[in-house]
């Protein structure tokens, strides 16, 4: 759940989300636990927030479909930034709301990439062609794959995300599971993940 220190949360409906990205020109996709729920095309748990993806290096052109939103670059704290301002670099996320005090709608995540390689930021020598990263749902909606969200999760293992590699591991095709292996071995060395049967 997102830190209550910093406000209520009202995600928007992924539908929502849908209407506000199209109007601007780079990829984007679902991420966190609402990707994975894409992938499995159910539902396990409740969300407390929203998460969409997107290259740092298309920050500069998703903002103007952003203008109706305050956005907060989050860095140890949350720093509102000035209208067409770029999170500074150690920023990995954006949090954004339509005005001070209003509920939370929405988390920009701040993608590394290097020429057409998407980059796993804690360990760069993780990385995949960028036109791997999205799949979509039959309905034409972009999510992250579910074995790079996966990897991502892997990091706190939080109760949440127990449940969301127990929902999607079974699931991943020969290939994923291997990448995902693969990943998890070199960012996370003796990760519980990698002794589990799915894996």
């Amino acid at each position: 759940m997102p830190d209550p220190r910093y406000g209520v949360w009202q995600p928007l409906e992924l539908d929502q989300l849908r209407a506000l990205f199209a109007s601007q020109p780079a990829s984007w996709w679902i991420a966190g636990g609402h990707a994975l729920e894409l992938f499995a095309g159910r539902s396990w748990r409740p969300h407390g927030d929203l998460d969409v993806g997107i290259l740092r290096r298309d920050e500069a052109r998703v903002i103007p479909a952003l203008r109706g939103f305050d956005r907060h670059a989050a860095h140890g704290e949350l720093s509102l930034l000035a209208s067409g301002a770029l999170a500074p670099e150690d920023a990995h996320c954006v949090w954004c709301r339509a005005r001070d005090g209003d509920p939370w709608r929405f988390e920009v995540l701040l993608t590394e990439s290097d020429g057409d390689d998407w980059v796993f930021r804690r360990e760069p020598a993780i990385r995949r062609p960028i036109h791997e990263l999205i799949r979509f749902t039959e309905h034409g909606l972009p999510y992250l794959r579910p074995e790079i969200q996966l990897l991502y999760k892997a990091k706190g293992v939080r109760p949440k995300d127990e449940l969301d590699f127990a929902a999607v591991a079974p699931l991943l095709d020969a290939e994923p599971r291997r990448w995902l292996r693969a990943a998890l071995a070199r960012a996370h060395p003796g990760h519980p993940w990698l002794e589990r049967a799915e894996l």
